[in-house]
């Protein structure tokens, strides 16, 4: 991620979007959809065409999926596109994505896709089927689905591009897409959301976020009642460890290192001292309570 994204929230008017997207649907046939700055799919609504659905209802498939999105838009950023981008997904459909842009930094982007193009359907097939040799679905059905997908000629690809971009001004004019600064305290709460479960200290995330350790602590005291940071990462832990007690059959010593804590010890003692209970106890207290119902 650049460092325009680093610091932008994108704010999405999603009421606003699915209308614009169905409305566009509904004139030209092809789904639309919103991908944030780092390619992941906004979930506007579902807009996959059969063939699509049947490979994300594979684990292995979506995961393929969402990872060619994200290079997808990687690719457009660093090539420097402002225009329309083209490429072929992972299972070699043709994928056009089109840069949102603020500031001259794209913070979103509006892609269409899920096309076979000009040539013919069968030798585009053949290309598929011979990227598909992870897919352990029903080879014949996802023929079929592919067969039925839209194919669409040179000419039809330019002129929808055209009217995208049309539609991402008027988005850029009506901030139905806009970005905000995060404020210190949103940086430092999404920080301990997406690293407490690693070795953290107060070193560390000052040096992460660029502030002093002064004012660091005084951000966590600020937004949480008077807790420390250290109190705000075991708090995040124990929550963590309390969804994979009830979740998974793991060995209690394993949820302590998944969420962060490498003494088991000082785990049950922190847990304890949040939840009342030993992990063991309150692993027992739930299996009872769903025995129970």
């Amino acid at each position: 991620m650049d460092e325009g994204q680093a610091v932008r929230n994108i704010l999405f008017n999603s009421a606003q979007l699915r209308r614009l997207i169905i409305n566009l649907h509904t004139l030209t046939g092809i789904w639309a959809n919103i991908f944030d700055g780092c390619g992941r799919d906004i979930q506007i609504r579902d807009a996959h065409s059969r063939f699509c659905q049947s490979i994300h209802a594979t684990e292995e498939g979506d995961a393929r999926c969402k990872d060619c999105d994200a290079r997808a838009v990687h690719e457009c950023r660093i090539t420097g596109s402002g225009g329309l981008y083209s490429y072929r997904c992972h299972a070699g459909l043709r994928e056009y994505l089109l840069p949102i842009f603020e500031g001259g930094v794209p913070i979103a982007y509006l892609v269409f896709g899920q096309l076979l193009d000009e040539s013919s359907r069968i030798q585009q097939w053949e290309r598929t089927k011979g990227l598909l040799d992870w897919y352990d679905g029903d080879m014949e059905k996802l023929r079929r689905e592919f067969f039925r997908l839209r194919q669409c000629s040179n000419e039809e690809i330019t002129a929808f591009a055209e009217v995208l971009e049309a539609l991402a001004s008027y988005i850029q004019l009506e901030g139905i897409i806009r970005s905000a600064e995060y404020t210190d305290v949103q940086k430092l709460e999404m920080y301990l959301d997406q690293h407490y479960m690693e070795p953290l200290s107060l070193q560390r995330i000052s040096a992460d976020l660029h502030m002093g350790t002064t004012k660091l602590c005084a951000l966590a005291k600020k937004f949480s009642d008077g807790k420390t940071v250290t109190q705000l990462i075991s708090l995040r832990r124990v929550n963590a460890a309390k969804k994979l007690l009830i979740s998974s059959n793991c060995p209690i010593s394993d949820v302590a290192g998944a969420v962060g804590f490498s003494d088991y010890n000082y785990f049950t003692r922190i847990f304890k001292a949040n939840t009342g209970m030993t992990p063991r106890t309150f692993r027992k207290n739930y299996e009872n309570l769903a025995e129970s119902q």
